[in-house]
């Protein structure tokens, strides 16, 4: 190709295409990437300004450096391995992605109880951590022993819905995590795992052995009739 010199490109004689071509034959890949020239011809010259490509012409005269070597790099070569690694780079960036992925349905996997849903709330609203909640429940063995129920076991003068901050220990994690996610006046069966029941001790006076799986069933009141 002619030599483009910067007052050949000044007069107006070549393109700017022509002008970005003959500095990708002729200059070290470095330099075409310091002046923002190196990569697929069509689309630097519809991206560069005039001025830009003169700028980087009168660089190239002036700095001997600026000249590709013997042993420098093929830009076709660099081209390919820039693209080699962008494509590792999204490769990468995907595996960490589905990494993150399969962690958070892992962590979705861990959560220790499941729900169903026997009677719609009464609203979307949900308590939020440190509410005080009022619940009526009753807690079976997977065999359908009732072990506990304010519900079942008491006079219906006598029944008391059982009033605490949610989501603060109090109760076990099954059910501090679970009424967490009902709406107020929704009635749900929550199956909860032992580790989130009563775990390898159990509640042997409570008729729970340990490593026991807990069903109950739960009536979430709602915020107008906790009376708090």
């Amino acid at each position: 190709m002619t030599t483009v010199s910067a007052e050949f490109f000044k007069s107006d004689k070549c393109t700017k295409k022509e002008a970005i071509q003959y500095l990708q034959e002729n200059a070290a890949v470095k330099f075409l990437q310091e002046q923002k020239l190196f990569g697929k011809l069509q689309a630097i010259a519809k991206g560069s300004s005039k001025d830009k490509v003169l700028t980087a012409l009168e660089k190239f005269e002036a700095d001997p450096d600026a000249r590709k070597g013997d042993d420098d790099t093929d830009l076709n070569a660099a081209l390919e391995a820039t693209k080699a690694l962008k494509i590792k780079e999204a490769e990468d960036k995907k595996e960490a992605k589905e990494a993150a992925k399969e962690e958070a349905l892992a962590n979705a996997e861990k959560c220790g109880f499941t729900k169903r849903v026997i009677t719609k709330g009464k609203t979307h609203m949900k308590p939020e951590k440190g509410s005080v909640v009022a619940v009526w429940y009753t807690g079976k063995l997977e065999d359908g022993t009732i072990f506990d129920s304010n519900v079942e076991n008491a006079r219906k003068k006598d029944r008391k819905a059982l009033k605490f901050k949610v989501g603060t220990g109090l109760v076990i994690r099954g059910w501090d995590e679970a009424l967490l996610t009902m709406c107020y006046g929704e009635k749900a069966e929550i199956n909860i795992d032992p580790d989130w029941a009563y775990g390898k001790k159990g509640m042997p006076s409570a008729g729970i052995q340990p490593n026991t799986r807990l069903i109950f069933e739960v009536e979430l009141e709602c915020p107008v009739n906790i009376g708090v």
